[in-house]
């Protein structure tokens, strides 16, 4: 299952990588926003599809847009489980995939064409986690971090 979520800056993209996974026949649920409002906020939808892939890791992964990519990618990364990746071209999505297993991709819609951004979805959900022991090791530390703190 591939979860969508997108603001306003967005919108447009997560509508086009909808088609495209409708013609790929992938299973997706889109979280919204369901219409353009020039009004809405990244951190509503990003956080929507974070909670989503958070609570099913093992069977989804999702994608979030918004203008830069970077708030979409900040607050994906805030929910457990989630290793999201801010994705610029199609093998840097793919390594992110094979090597550190993002399951959720962030996308920059200021900055990408419709060709690239395809082709960075086709990488994201084509590429699988190779799961050697030394990526485990490193996402285990990843996800450990959480229960470190900072001391004032």
């Amino acid at each position: 299952m591939v979860y969508l979520g997108a603001d306003h800056l967005g919108w447009h993209l997560k509508e086009k990588i909808a088609h495209w996974l409708r013609a790929w026949n992938f299973p997706f649920e889109d979280l919204g926003n369901k219409e353009l409002d020039e009004e809405d906020d990244y951190p509503d939808w990003a956080a929507r599809v974070a909670q989503k892939v958070s609570k099913h890791e093992k069977e989804a992964v999702g994608i979030v847009v918004c203008g830069s990519g970077v708030g979409a990618d900040i607050v994906a990364n805030k929910f457990p489980k989630i290793r999201c990746g801010l994705g610029f071209g199609a093998a840097q999505i793919k390594s992110a995939r094979a090597d550190d297993d993002i399951n959720v991709l962030a996308l920059p819609a200021d900055f990408l064409s419709d060709k690239k951004a395809k082709k960075i979805v086709e990488a994201f959900l084509q590429t699988e986690f190779e799961g050697a022991e030394r990526q485990k090791r490193r996402i285990s530390k990843v996800l450990n971090l959480s229960n470190v703190f900072v001391e004032k």
